[in-house]
C-alpha cells in the first residue's frame, strides 16, 4: 500500500505505526483507517517483529477521533458493517504484543484504539475522553466495552454519560494507562517496555494474551481450562526447553518462536 496518512517505523525488532494527518489531530478517516489495518497485517506477518507500537504524529493529539465529515453521512446499515470496531478488533486480537504510544489527545475512536492496545503510555498532557454522546451517538468502537472492562463499570459509565476529558494523571490513577510521563520520555519508556517483552518467548507472549483476552470473558472454569491448554502447547515447544535450560545456566535464554 502506498501509506499516505501513516507512517511504519521499524527500530529492532518493534514495528511503529505512527498515525501523520498532525493538520487534523490525526482524526480517523476512511483512509487513515484501511492503512492502520494494512500496516498491522504487515507488521505482524513480519517475523522479525516483535511488538508493534502505535502512536500519533506531533506533540498534540494520538487521534482526536473520528472524522466528522464521514461520521455526518453514516447510515443505520453502516453501523453493521465491521469499520472500526472491526479493526480495533483486529488490534486486540493481534498475535504480537501492542502498545499505544499515547502523545496527545485521545479522544472518541481515538481512545478506543488506544484501549484496543495491550499496554497503554502516555505522555503527561495527553487527554482521553469518549465524547460521542455530544453528537447523540455512543462509542460504538468498542468504548463501552472495553473502558468498563478496563476501569470497572461505575466510572466507565460516569466517563461516557457526562464526556468528561481525563488527563494522563487521572488516567492513570484509575487504570486506563499504565503510566503518564513526559513527552520527552514517552518513546524512551515505551522503548524500555517493548524491550522487556522482546526478551521474553515470543510463543508464551502470543499466548498469554490469547489466555487472558479469551479467559477474561468466561466463566473461572472454562477460562482455567484455557490457560492448562495453553500452558500444555507451551510445556511442548523448544522455547520452553531453551528458557529453563538458559535459567539453569544462568545465561541469557535465545528464543526462537518454537
Amino acid at each position: 500500500m502506498d501509506y499516505q496518512n501513516v507512517l511504519v517505523e521499524l527500530e529492532d525488532r518493534i514495528g511503529i505505526i505512527k498515525l501523520n494527518r498532525p493538520e487534523v489531530r490525526n482524526a480517523l478517516d476512511f483512509q487513515t483507517l484501511a492503512e492502520i489495518s494494512h500496516a498491522l497485517e504487515t507488521l505482524e506477518n513480519n517475523d522479525g517483529i516483535g511488538v508493534i507500537v502505535i502512536t500519533g504524529a506531533g506533540e498534540k493529539s494520538f487521534a482526536a477521533g473520528a472524522d466528522i465529515g464521514q461520521l455526518r453521512e453514516k447510515q443505520p446499515k453502516d453501523a453493521l458493517v465491521p469499520g472500526m470496531s472491526g479493526l480495533y478488533q483486529k488490534v486486540e486480537n493481534c498475535q504480537k504484543a501492542t502498545i499505544a504510544a499515547i502523545n496527545g489527545y485521545a479522544l472518541g475512536g481515538g481512545c478506543e484504539l488506544a484501549m484496543a492496545c495491550d499496554i497503554r503510555i502516555a505522555a503527561d498532557h495527553a487527554k482521553f475522553g469518549l465524547p460521542e454522546l455530544n453528537l447523540s451517538i455512543i462509542p460504538g468502537a468498542g468504548g463501552t466495552q472495553r473502558l468498563a472492562r478496563i476501569i470497572g463499570k461505575g466510572r466507565a459509565l460516569d466517563m461516557i454519560l457526562t464526556g468528561e476529558i481525563l488527563t494522563a494523571q487521572k488516567a492513570e490513577e484509575v487504570g486506563l494507562v499504565s503510566k503518564a510521563v513526559p513527552m520527552e520520555e514517552l518513546w524512551p519508556t515505551v522503548k524500555e517496555k517493548a524491550d522487556k517483552i522482546l526478551a521474553k518467548g515470543p510463543l508464551a507472549v502470543r499466548l498469554a494474551k490469547v489466555v487472558i483476552n479469551r479467559g477474561f470473558n468466561s466463566d473461572m472454569e472454562t477460562a482455567l481450562m484455557i490457560e492448562k491448554l495453553a500452558q500444555a502447547v507451551l510445556f511442548g515447544s523448544d522455547d520452553k526447553n531453551e528458557g529453563t535450560q538458559a535459567f539453569l545456566e544462568k545465561r541469557q535464554a535465545v528464543f526462537t518462536g518454537m
